[in-house]
């Protein structure tokens, strides 16, 4: 774990957990609330504490865990790490996000090389204080340090992290620690009411756990009535104006924020911490939701992908969509097509209708001839194109074989053969490891003058984060270049291609980085709004 020199900041603590069931919307809690904080003047960081024994969700199946989410320094992490980014506006890194696994891999391996000096090691004190150490990693950094614990209070994995919370609460007191417990009031349709008791038994649980709410977020499908509020006060022995009800939201999640701040959370939290409330600012954030309430333009994007049955397993991507989409005052329609029920006979009907389309990233060979279909259709009706990694490499395969003639052009993750024009990397070829061993994290790239990603960057060295194993095959660059495809895009020494267009096409762009990783609400990503911007225009060509 990476030793971080503190300062002599007076950090504050801000852990979240959940109860009753998951799904609750902690990430966007914490996220929501980082952003509050911030736009108060402080400084923030945020956490996640994950319970699952996986070393990082690298090796998770997208249907079981969603996007895995990939910092600059290269770590493979919680999705939630991309909500936190994407609302406080700046990048984490790998001390934003401990496992159950990682934790347990170091103890173990510190008792390996004699750490302990023979002592029995156990849970509590050396697990607990592994996680608390994580814990403390940004103390006196930064004013405020929110914690996210994942999964469930009663869940048998996270235990020792609730532990920690407890051990912390002890060691720091109440001028330094804030619990807000996030759970679940449902509205029984038959009774016609709202049940308290699985709020009653979550707070109970956590309270055996030596832990005591100062705050419950309460959520429901509607507003929570204020006797309602003051029965969940009385039997969870919280104050009733620290009950909030958080309903959902009718348009977008960046809309939570606002809610919040209506009710009141910052005033709270201040009060606990016996603080001074400064101005919160959030014209610019409110101006941004406005626009994704209430766009003037709408278009239709299709996402070709493979797991398109878990929208989470593009959570980035469709977050980019939204904020290009504010940016260009655009309702973006997103319609998700798996790839595998693609051909080149249904395609056209398939595509029928839409402004711009986007290949997405993934893993093997299930579906790929569908992406590349697809993406032949695609080139020759001059409809926008944006290929992430895989639906990059796709479109260079389409390209090799339909105009350079190269028939049986693939990828060696596919079919390996004497014309794999995606190939593994030679370094690549040499591990057999799974976890954390492809190219991952943010790599500089060098933009070609005058191209459609130059003129949307507006410079021309960028940085972009990575993850994966295999990039264009340079013994076909010549090839592919003399026929019209053009490198836009190289590593700053011109061994990797980074991005390919095609001439004379209206927007025909494909990344090997994922730039959806690096789209900020209110600011969003070049590439994500020049594409919401080519879609436009294709919209007003077949209008």
């Amino acid at each position: 774990m990476q030793k971080i020199q503190n300062t002599d900041k007076d950090s504050r603590y801000i852990f979240i957990t959940g109860g009753v069931l998951s799904s609750l919307g902690k990430g966007i809690a914490s996220a929501s609330l980082s952003l509050i904080l911030k736009q108060m003047g402080y400084s923030v960081t945020i956490m996640k504490l994950d319970p699952y024994i996986n070393v990082d969700p690298g090796t998770m199946n997208p249907y079981q865990h969603g996007e895995v989410f990939v910092t600059d320094d290269g770590a493979e992490t919680d999705l939630d790490l991309g909500h936190y980014e994407r609302y406080l506006g700046r990048s984490l890194n790998k001390n934003n996000n401990h496992t159950t696994g990682q934790v347990y891999f170091e103890v173990i391996s510190k008792e390996r090389r004699g750490h302990y000096l023979g002592k029995t090691v156990q849970v509590i004190p050396h697990i607990t204080d592994e996680i608390k150490s994580r814990i403390k990693i940004f103390h006196g950094l930064y004013d405020f340090i929110i914690i996210e614990i994942g999964g469930t209070v009663g869940d048998i994995e996270s235990l020792p992290f609730l532990e920690s919370q407890r051990q912390i609460n002890l060691e720091l007191g109440w001028r330094h620690v804030i619990n807000l417990h996030l759970t679940y009031v449902p509205y029984i349709k038959s009774a016609g009411e709202m049940k308290t008791k699985p709020t009653q038994h979550s707070v109970k649980t956590l309270m055996e756990y030596g832990v005591k709410p100062d705050v419950l977020l309460c959520r429901s499908e509607t507003k929570i009535l204020k006797e309602v509020r003051q029965k969940i006060a009385l039997f969870c022995s919280v104050d009733e104006n620290s009950v909030i009800d958080v309903p959902d939201v009718e348009h977008t999640i960046y809309e939570v924020p606002n809610i919040l701040a209506k009710r009141g959370l910052a005033e709270i939290i201040h009060k606990k911490f016996d603080m001074k409330v400064p101005h919160l600012e959030l014209e610019t954030w409110t101006k941004f939701v406005n626009r994704i309430k209430h766009p003037k333009y709408e278009v239709n994007i299709a996402l070709i992908g493979k797991y398109t049955q878990y929208r989470d397993a593009y959570k980035s991507i469709l977050e980019a969509f939204i904020h290009a989409g504010s940016i260009n005052n655009t309702r973006v329609n997103i319609e998700l097509i798996n790839s595998e029920n693609l051909s080149e006979e249904n395609v056209e009907s398939l595509l029928n209708g839409v402004h711009g389309v986007l290949v997405g990233p993934g893993f093997g060979n299930r579906g790929i001839e569908g992406k590349i279909a697809s993406i032949k259709y695609i080139r020759e009706n001059n409809i926008p194109f944006f290929g992430i990694c895989l639906g990059m490499q796709c479109a260079v395969i389409e390209f090799a074989r339909n105009v350079c003639g190269i028939k049986d052009a693939n990828s060696s993750e596919f079919e390996k053969n004497d014309f794999n024009v995606i190939d593994l990397m030679d370094e690549q070829k040499k591990i057999t490891s799974k976890g954390g061993t492809m190219r991952l994290g943010a790599y500089p790239c060098t933009l070609k003058a005058d191209s459609k990603v130059a003129n949307a960057y507006m410079e021309l060295n960028i940085f972009e984060r990575h993850r994966h194993r295999y990039e264009l095959n340079n013994n076909f660059r010549e090839q592919l270049e003399n026929s019209g495809l053009v490198m836009s895009g190289l590593s700053p020494d011109g061994k990797l291609v980074e991005i390919i267009e095609i001439k004379n096409h209206p927007w025909f762009v494909g990344v090997q980085f994922h730039p959806e990783l690096k789209s900020r609400a209110v600011t969003g990503h070049p590439l994500f709004i020049s594409f919401i911007k080519a879609a436009l225009n294709k919209q007003k060509d077949i209008n």
